[in-house]
């Protein structure tokens, strides 16, 4: 069943990405402003009451698949469980910067093309993109890692431990990314980190699957083994090395092909969303594998 419960809501969610509606991510930047502007926790201790709301939702989830699983009434949870993906999950929204941020890169008006993603980037990076190739590579990274943490470390931990832990997974994401306090987002983040370790690996590997396995087994497997590498850096190194016609080397594009440059930017975010789409794909029939195997 959670085969069939996935896979309607991706499919649910993706059509509401694609109308840019049900933003679960604006419910959980105003639950996490709202908390963390309420609470006056002591001095170093900041990150508490998000981690203690977040905790709490999860028991309850637990204790609600719990109950349901001993009274042998599994199906009671099956519809809470699919709204929840709906709201966990999705990209409203992007589908409309991205085609404009293409436009503007086709007709050659870098500075239109950086107007429309600026807000897209991490503040971190956003004095960064002082070129096209910085500000292409910037959004690219940026996207692929919202893909993964909107859809694949959900889907992973749906799989794994059911709704409680793909909330977990979600809502921590949540809280790094819009806790008030700066101190207590980097411990979000490091968080996020340990629950993202294993899948953005496994993420990866479906690179090279759905890929060009030749590539990734040269230089898109290096980081796999090593547990201290960020899952940025992971996702970063596995996409360009499967990626073909240097769709995530700017640079490089430029100097091989510079009479193509213009088609360089609606061309390069195709590829890596045709990639993001296929390794879906192959979760997608790994998950049919277990299913029938009996493991899940």
């Amino acid at each position: 069943m959670p085969l069939v419960i996935f896979l309607l809501a991706y499919l649910i969610r993706r059509r509401l990405d694609i109308a840019g509606r049900l933003d679960g991510e604006q419910g959980f930047s105003q639950l996490c402003q709202r908390l963390g502007r309420q609470s006056h926790p002591p001095a170093g201790g900041s990150h508490l009451p998000g981690l203690l709301a977040v905790a709490l939702v999860t028991l309850l989830l637990f204790y609600l698949d719990w109950m349901a699983t001993w009274q042998g009434w599994p199906a009671v949870l099956y519809p809470l469980e699919l709204g929840l993906l709906l709201v966990l999950m999705g990209l409203p929204g992007w589908k409309g910067r991205l085609e404009v941020y293409s436009d503007a890169w086709q007709r050659g008006d870098m500075q239109a093309a950086w107007h429309h993603i600026r807000d897209c980037l991490p503040a971190s990076e956003r004095g960064q993109a002082s070129s096209p190739d910085q500000m292409h590579r910037s959004l690219c990274h940026r996207f692929m890692m919202t893909v993964f943490e909107r859809y694949f470390l959900v889907a992973f931990w749906f799989v794994l431990g059911g709704i409680p832990l793909a909330f977990l997974a979600r809502a921590l994401v949540a809280l790094r990314d819009h806790w008030p306090d700066a101190e207590a987002r980097s411990r979000f983040s490091l968080l996020v980190e340990v629950m993202a370790w294993l899948p953005v690996r496994l993420l990866s590997l479906s690179f090279g699957v759905a890929g060009d396995l030749s590539g990734w087994l040269r230089s898109g497997r290096q980081y796999l083994g090593r547990p201290a590498v960020s899952a940025s850096a992971v996702l970063a190194a596995g996409a360009s090395s499967a990626l073909t016609g240097f769709a995530l080397d700017p640079q490089r594009f430029s100097e091989l092909h510079p009479d193509e440059w213009l088609q360089f930017g609606g061309r390069s975010l195709k590829a890596i969303r045709d990639l993001l789409n296929r390794s879906m794909l192959v979760w997608v029939c790994l998950l049919a594998l277990l299913v029938i195997a009996g493991v899940v």
